[in-house]
């Protein structure tokens, strides 16, 4: 009785090892699950490549066109022009493909800014070197351009939160800044003529009716007769009047007379209002943001008890 009691305590024990090792195996089967599920998630998640998103392509191909565009700014203008054009109308095709792709992400909006930016600082660059008496203007607007876009992305990251886009600007802090934000039609409107204008200087500057007098001084009257009448100034000219054929000098000399003005002209006199609102639109930006800024600080202050009351005597 004794013998077979003990048997079956064993058999139970027995069989409640393997039920146990049983047990330790179906949870680790599970915790391997776990782990190859979470693994595969991992795996999806890293998938995607934020620098490989549909817009942050467009924007590589903006500054590509934009860089090809600089290459022949100074002696094409219109292989220039049309280079730069279309680098900026692909500014809008980026929006639309981040929203129809659903591939909004801040990478892309900084991209796109920074390349907006640093192309019509470019450009303002040349132009400082085309009309240097108008130089001091054009190093304004750089300034104004990078100043007001750097404050006012600074403001809403620093006061509405790492999460919330520079373009969402309530109307009670301004209407238009909202306007312009929101609006996609004013956007384009105002940044697409804002670039037309500076392109239409930029074209302007092939179209010189006279060269500076200092220039054709080491020119035989024939020669200097045909520039004047438009001749062509290959490079091999260019030699022999300048001892550096890229020098300021040879390159006014080479863009003079290239082009017929009446176009440009009359794209000038249709983009300047534009142009002019948006550096308005600009200052209104900066003095907003800096505003911005200055309630937060009071707020910071406040809250650690500055400015402290000093004892007097």
């Amino acid at each position: 009785m004794a013998g077979a009691k003990n048997r079956r305590q064993g058999a139970a024990t027995a069989s409640s090892e393997l039920k146990g090792q049983d047990n330790e195996a179906m949870q680790g089967a599970n915790g391997n699950e776990k782990v190859r599920t979470t693994d595969t998630a991992a795996a999806d998640e890293s998938q995607e490549n934020i620098f490989l998103l549909w817009p942050n392509i467009i924007g590589y191909s903006r500054i590509v066109l934009a860089v090809a565009s600089l290459y022949y700014m100074p002696l094409h203008p219109r292989t220039c022009s049309l280079l730069y054009t279309v680098s900026c109308l692909l500014d809008a095709l980026d929006g639309y493909a981040a929203r129809y792709f659903e591939q909004s992400t801040r990478f892309g909006a900084v991209l796109d800014m920074v390349t907006d930016r640093c192309t019509t600082a470019c450009l303002l660059v040349f132009l400082s070197s085309a009309f240097p008496r108008w130089a001091i203007l054009f190093q304004g607007l750089i300034s104004l351009d990078l100043a007001s876009h750097y404050i006012h992305m600074y403001a809403t990251l620093a006061m509405a939160g790492s999460e919330s886009s520079h373009k969402n600007v309530d109307a009670s802090r301004s209407r238009i800044l909202s306007l312009y934000y929101t609006n996609k039609t004013v956007l384009f409107v105002a940044c697409a003529l804002n670039e037309a204008f500076f392109i239409a200087l930029y074209l302007l500057s092939f179209s010189s009716p006279l060269l500076s007098p200092s220039l054709l001084q080491t020119v035989p009257e024939p020669a200097a007769e045909a520039l004047h009448q438009g001749a062509q100034v290959n490079s091999s000219l260019l030699k022999l009047i300048f001892a550096n054929p890229h020098s300021a000098g040879a390159l006014e000399l080479a863009r003079a007379n290239k082009m017929d003005s009446f176009w440009p002209w009359v794209l000038a006199g249709v983009s300047f209002p534009v142009m002019a609102l948006k550096q308005i639109i600009n200052v209104v930006q900066l003095v907003k943001a800096c505003k911005w800024l200055a309630e937060g600080d009071l707020k910071a202050r406040k809250a650690m008890g500055l400015p402290r009351k000093r004892k007097t005597a």
